[in-house]
């Protein structure tokens, strides 16, 4: 009979957690625009073995 009750109060447990889940588990998330600059900047050029940034 004890095993019954703890049977019954785990279930009731689950259905609890599966209908919160169901609620709060669908939000959609705040969504705002972000703006970063970007620089048109060509990289500099990576050195070479004898320093200049030549080939």
């Amino acid at each position: 009979m004890r095993l019954l009750k703890v049977l019954v109060v785990l279930i009731l447990a689950a259905v609890i957690g599966l209908a919160g889940y169901a609620y709060f588990g669908d939000m959609q998330p705040v969504r705002s625009e972000v703006r970063s600059p970007v620089s048109g900047a060509p990289a500099p050029a990576a050195a070479t073995e004898d320093g200049t940034g030549t080939e």
